[in-house]
């Protein structure tokens, strides 16, 4: 008899594929690893056709943005508090739930297939949980799923449920836009995957070379294009004379560059990755402006070096910037934020993000905000830039420089956005919404440091 069960027992053989975004989904969801990062490498390093590998990022991101709904359903089926099982379980089925209710993937293909996976990489004892999870889960529409959550009478709590975002979030949304019906069609943006935007860069690219490649300009910015294929595929982005920049963020820096046109020595303060620096270099130069950038992190350095044309480049702690002795006339600070305004494209921030967070990021901004405006001329801009739309992020924080600060007045920004940027400002200041421009939801106010005599 054991000989026989031994001679019917086969090897699991789960696709390559679903096992690859596995173990970056466990990475992602157990050790802060960044999908934005891990998925295009492993992509890269792989063999996988271009089918396969736009699988791979569907169900990757599509699983990290809905895997509180996932969850959600799992635990009506799950004869265990959802809480308390196996975090590898509950990735599988996570994965799992979402080819069943987000892809184009038969029932029973989505269930053979995780199960296989689950065998692999969890063993047959819970294998055989997951089989009977994905089944009972597979017998009932998302709609038939999600009818007790529309029956929830909190409306945080209720669209918390069936669009994926913590309560947190939700509430901190509506404070901003007192409309449920609107926070709804925000938050349903925010779970449609982003297309790239590609950014061309003064002096170095142009419209025009784009445009003969089948790229279409893009709704608001000067500089953004729209293009069908990868990329990768464009010469000018492989050869860093242009790249790729959501539209929101290069509406920060062209109306920024508008702003200070007339002012010299141009800082970029926080410049991360490089996205607005490279712009805002290419501006600068092209108007005979010197321009810098400052970057805390040695390896994001490099990459900022490889995109702002010769620029000056300064490796540092934004705080500390009044060290060097040196005055500049227009200063932008996109500084880090909880990013809730790009959930679109940072899938799993959502989950990562806590309000505790909240108070260590608005202090480090308040210090960033205050070592900007040491070292700024007078008369010189300062733009207070985030990625979120957050009160505390945004409008309480510029209260909180023009109380602190007595010698700035706020610039109104609406005489410098293009004419059919519509509803995107508060107060003075631009605050983009995803589901109005189909950006990231960007935020940006302007300060402008009086001269002696207005005083």
């Amino acid at each position: 008899m054991v000989e026989a069960r031994r001679n019917t027992f086969k090897s699991p053989k789960p696709d390559a594929v679903r096992l690859l975004v596995y173990d970056i989904l466990r990475e992602v969801n157990r050790s802060d690893g960044y999908s934005n990062l891990l998925l295009p490498q492993a992509l890269t390093a792989s063999n996988f056709e271009q089918r396969d590998k736009g699988f791979a990022t569907e169900l990757l991101y599509g699983t990290l943005r809905m895997q509180g709904r996932h969850d959600y359903i799992a635990a009506q089926v799950s004869d265990r508090p959802w809480s308390e099982v196996d975090p590898g379980i509950v990735d599988v089925v996570r994965l799992g739930a979402h080819q069943l209710f987000e892809m184009r993937v038969p029932s029973h293909a989505a269930v053979s297939a995780t199960v296989e996976l689950a065998r692999k990489v969890l063993g047959e004892s819970k294998a055989s949980f997951v089989n009977a999870l994905l089944r009972k889960m597979s017998a009932q529409s998302l709609d038939q799923w999600l009818a007790s959550a529309q029956l929830i009478s909190d409306p945080v709590q209720r669209l918390s449920v069936i669009y994926s975002h913590p309560e947190w979030i939700v509430s901190a949304y509506f404070d901003l836009l007192r409309d449920f019906a609107e926070v709804e069609l925000l938050l349903s943006a925010n779970n449609l995957a982003a297309t790239p935007t590609i950014v061309w860069w003064p002096g170095r690219s142009s419209a025009e070379e784009l445009t003969l490649l089948g790229a279409q300009p893009t709704k608001y910015s000067d500089y953004g294009m729209k293009f069908d294929g990868a990329p990768s595929t464009l010469e000018a982005v492989r050869h860093r004379r242009a790249g790729v920049q959501d539209e929101g963020s290069q509406l920060v820096a062209q109306i920024f560059a508008k702003v200070v046109s007339e002012n010299d020595n141009w800082l970029d303060l926080c410049a991360g990755p490089g996205g607005k620096a490279a712009l805002l270099s290419s501006l600068a130069k092209a108007s005979g402006k010197t321009f810098t950038a400052n970057e805390i992190s040695a390896p994001r350095a490099k990459l900022v070096e490889q995109v702002i044309g010769g620029a000056r480049l300064l490796v540092g702690d934004g705080r500390e910037i009044a060290t060097l002795g040196e005055k500049y006339g227009a200063i932008l600070a996109d500084v880090p934020c909880t990013g809730l305004g790009a959930l679109r494209r940072r899938p799993e921030v959502r989950w990562r993000r806590t309000v505790a967070d909240l108070r260590e990021l608005t202090q480090l901004q308040r210090e960033l905000s205050d070592a900007a405006i040491s070292v700024l001329d007078d008369g010189g801009f300062f733009g207070y830039a985030t990625c979120s739309p957050h009160l505390a992020e945004t409008s309480i924080a510029v209260s909180d420089i023009l109380r602190k600060h007595p010698e700035l007045e706020l610039v109104d920004l609406q005489p410098y956005l293009p004419p059919e940027l519509k509803s995107a400002m508060r107060d003075k200041s631009l605050s983009l919404w995803t589901h109005r421009h189909e950006t990231d939801a960007m935020f940006l106010a302007v300060f402008r440091k009086k001269l002696a005599d207005e005083k």
